[in-house]
């Protein structure tokens, strides 16, 4: 059987006889274990097909090599794969950890509410700048994709909101206390200066690295395109903690 998934960081698809978990800890350290990294990816239905994509192609080469080990990974597309997503043939999120270990969060239209106060933005691709905005996410989300008088604008936006804690309704003198970003006062400038001007949306950082940690993860990541925007939920610390331990443990070392 081949597996399809759709990688966020880089952008690309996939195809492998890898189930989701193997895959992941394939993904995040390599066959031989030398290296770590985060990385986020779709379970896609494998009946997914786009004339943009030579998907058929892929799948008949999708075969076990010589020795019978499976086909870890053939590549489809580097390029404008998220645009071309179809949203109902996303089955699941991963977040895989640098050591591999992985948490399926499931699609949800049901959107957060984004409350009176501000936001910060990790874009994840197909760019990926750090944003800070007054926008709740389905309008961040509308700014990016669907605006009339944006002249920036992308077919398809991959983003997660990061947890700003006191900052979000009072940037000014907010505490900061555990929040691990780097440039920390240039973040609260930019959030003094989204609370006197018009603008709705400032970028912090335009060459900020999609990595992120997960554990300032807010209340989950998003995924929108012309056919819409869909929510994956991230649950809570305590859930995580019952449910998904070696996960959540892994999340605290970085």
């Amino acid at each position: 059987m081949c597996y399809l998934y759709a990688s966020l960081i880089p952008e690309a698809l996939i195809v492998s006889m890898l189930p989701p978990e193997q895959f992941a800890a394939y993904y995040a350290s390599g066959s031989q274990k030398r290296s770590r990294e985060q990385a986020i990816f779709f379970e896609l239905d494998p009946a997914f097909r786009h004339p943009f994509f030579r998907l058929d192609e892929g799948v008949q080469r999708c075969v076990p090599h010589e020795d019978g080990s499976p086909k870890r990974s053939i590549y489809v597309g580097v390029y404008r794969v998220l645009e071309h997503l179809d949203l109902n043939a996303i089955r699941k999120l991963h977040l895989v950890t640098q050591d591999g270990r992985s948490l399926a969060l499931e699609p949800s239209t049901a959107l957060p509410n984004g409350e009176d106060q501000l936001h910060l933005y990790q874009e994840i691709a197909p760019v990926h700048p750090l944003v800070a905005s007054s926008l709740a996410p389905s309008d961040f989300f509308q700014l990016i994709v669907r605006s009339p008088i944006s002249l920036l604008q992308l077919p398809a936006i991959a983003f997660v909101e990061l947890k700003l804690g006191e900052l979000a309704r009072d940037p000014l003198h907010g505490l900061v206390k555990d929040l691990p970003y780097p440039n920390i006062e240039h973040v609260r400038d930019c959030l003094v200066e989204l609370k006197g001007k018009s603008v709705k949306a400032k970028m912090i950082n335009r060459i900020q690295p999609a990595r992120f940690a997960y554990r300032t993860i807010k209340n989950g990541l998003y995924f929108g395109n012309e056919q819409g925007l869909v929510h994956f939920p991230v649950p809570s610390e305590q859930e995580l903690r019952d449910r998904h331990y070696d996960w959540w443990r892994s999340i605290q070392v970085w």
